[in-house]
């Protein structure tokens, strides 16, 4: 009878599995807490929610090559200057009417969520809301009755899901605030709206 070789072992391949599992669990745990850092609002990637008080805009980054977010001049979101405090309790109230109203069953936030209707990452800065005067109350009538608008017309359309004023504000703050976060160039191909004074 031949003898095994030990690297045909079973013996050896179990005490492999095993060490292999736990270095992967400690590199798993290092980069969580890495992560986390990286994707928590007021930090270099995900500013803070006050940053819906600013103009945002994309530049294009010759270093990253791709478009990053540009927080500009003041710009209250409504015409209202909000604190750190505020902007947050409005932003989570947005995200909140985005879950409850399943909108990911159809659109992508940050690539995640189905792909039947448009990524809303970028939503704020998308040209179709005509200009950036007219924007924020566009974004509110749609979210209140989509199919009564023009580009609710073509295509897949948006149902009216009954969302009220106050979840329709709170949602475009969500969404304001979505445009601000650096994504690494996600989606890509993105045109902004023109916000030039």
């Amino acid at each position: 009878m031949a003898k095994e070789e030990w690297w045909a072992s079973e013996s050896f391949w179990r005490k492999n599995a095993i060490w292999i599992t736990a270095v992967s669990f400690v590199v798993l745990i290092f980069l969580t807490f890495d992560t986390i850092s990286q994707i928590t609002a007021g930090g270099t990637r995900v500013p803070g929610y006050a940053v819906i008080n600013h103009r945002i805009t994309y530049e294009f980054n010759e270093d990253r090559n791709m478009l990053v977010p540009k927080i500009g001049v003041e710009e209250p979101l409504f015409g209202k200057k909000l604190t750190e405090d505020e902007a947050k309790a409005l932003v989570t109230r947005g995200k909140l009417t985005t879950q409850a109203k399943n909108c990911m069953n159809c659109h992508t936030l940050l690539g995640n969520g189905a792909y039947f209707a448009p990524d809303l990452t970028k939503s704020w800065l998308d040209p179709s809301w005509g200009s950036k005067e007219i924007r924020e109350q566009q974004m509110v009538e749609f979210l209140m009755n989509p199919q009564d608008r023009l580009h609710n017309t073509l295509g897949r359309r948006m149902p009216n899901l009954g969302i009220t004023e106050e979840e329709a504000r709170a949602t475009v703050a969500f969404l304001k605030w979505m445009s601000s976060i650096d994504t690494n160039g996600f989606p890509a191909n993105f045109v902004s709206i023109d916000q030039e004074n």
